[in-house]
């Protein structure tokens, strides 16, 4: 599936119109179900493809936030070879207790994964954290930047930021 094959693909799965709030808590009368496009093998493997050609030189783990960017770290991964990593929004208090699950060092340098960004609150506290225990934060790659500010908060933080699809690539 070539870029422009991949981007209507993603549209027709998950592009939803209607009245909707945000994780961010913004209301938007369009919403890109990630669930929809990250639950279909030929749409995964191919933005795992995209995401692929955007990883910096020099990557040693992928991370994914709970839930929705799992399935896009573990396509990555798949396709690099690059092992990846399990980001909790908060410590379990059970078990490990752990708020990254999967191996890693301190100092490795890691690209984290996202689907969708508004604002990129939930991936720069994820990035800031991986930052906290010890990691070299490579970059955030997301499918989809709604513009609507994660650039521009990534950039505040000197991070990064690469997307397979914005919203004007989208026509949206």
């Amino acid at each position: 599936m070539n870029r422009d094959e991949l981007g209507k693909a993603i549209l027709n799965a998950a592009y939803l119109e209607g009245d909707f709030v945000l994780r961010s808590g913004r209301r938007s009368r369009y919403y890109l179900d990630k669930y929809l496009f990250t639950t279909k093998p030929a749409i995964l493997s191919a933005i795992a493809d995209e995401m692929a050609r955007m990883l910096p030189e020099g990557v040693q783990r992928i991370a994914g936030t709970v839930l929705g960017a799992v399935p896009l770290a573990t396509a990555l991964s798949l396709k690099t070879g690059v092992p990846s990593i399990i980001v909790r929004k908060a410590q379990k208090d059970h078990g490990t207790q752990k708020t990254v699950e999967g191996e890693w060092e301190k100092g490795e340098r890691v690209v984290l994964v996202e689907d969708v960004l508004t604002t990129g609150g939930a991936a720069l506290a994820a990035a800031e954290n991986l930052r906290g225990m010890g990691m070299d934060v490579a970059g955030v790659i997301a499918v989809i930047d709604r513009q609507e500010g994660a650039r521009e908060s990534f950039a505040e933080k000197e991070i990064p930021f690469q997307a397979v699809f914005t919203k004007a690539s989208l026509g949206i």
